[in-house]
């Protein structure tokens, strides 16, 4: 990353949730050219979203300035992610040029998740939550409408949640989770050991 641009990312999922981090000064953005999906790597035990390149599709996200621009402690928390830089991909409202970089799973580092790896509803709850905040109902469903991969299982994890940065939803907030996922016809699956 550039030594004069201050350092920025682009989350585009639980980063969204700014109640799951303290980055300061995060503002609503848009990345060109990629889309979210649902993938599984050796490197976690559940699968997680990533981007992937797509040139006909947009995503909503945030970018919050990296702190001291030092990206070692953000890069051990996205640590199965390589981080690319996305300039120009990335859309924002600030006043300043910063440099932005976008976190994403190398393309032969992953696989679809299945029902030993599946995707988390307490990861759901709180990307959605992140979402409904920051960019209303509409920008939630455009977050399930570019998004890949809804055929994964989803393990109901709520009564006792395993994504170690879950939140409580509103019941208007679980209802518009729960109605999603049943008009994309997401298969729920009781909890296991992960």
């Amino acid at each position: 990353m550039s030594k004069t641009q201050p350092a920025y990312f682009f989350g585009y999922g639980s980063l969204v949730n700014l109640a799951t981090h303290q980055f300061c000064d995060a503002h609503p953005a848009r990345a060109r050219g990629w889309r979210r999906a649902w993938r599984h790597t050796k490197l976690r035990p559940v699968a997680f979203l990533t981007a992937v390149p797509d040139r006909t599709c947009t995503i909503d996200g945030m970018i919050a300035h990296v702190p001291g621009d030092d990206w070692q402690a953000l890069d051990a928390r996205e640590h199965a992610y390589a981080r690319v830089k996305a300039c120009d991909d990335v859309e924002h409202a600030l006043d300043h040029n910063p440099s932005v970089a976008i976190y994403a799973i190398p393309h032969d580092a992953h696989g679809h998740p299945d029902a030993t790896h599946p995707v988390l509803l307490s990861y759901v709850d709180v990307v959605i939550q992140g979402y409904l905040r920051a960019f209303g109902e509409s920008g939630a469903q455009r977050f399930f409408d570019t998004t890949a991969g809804w055929d994964a299982p989803v393990m109901d994890d709520r009564a006792a949640p395993v994504y170690s940065r879950h939140q409580v939803l509103s019941p208007e907030e679980r209802s518009f989770v729960d109605d999603a996922l049943k008009r994309l016809n997401v298969t729920l699956i009781d909890p296991h050991p992960v």
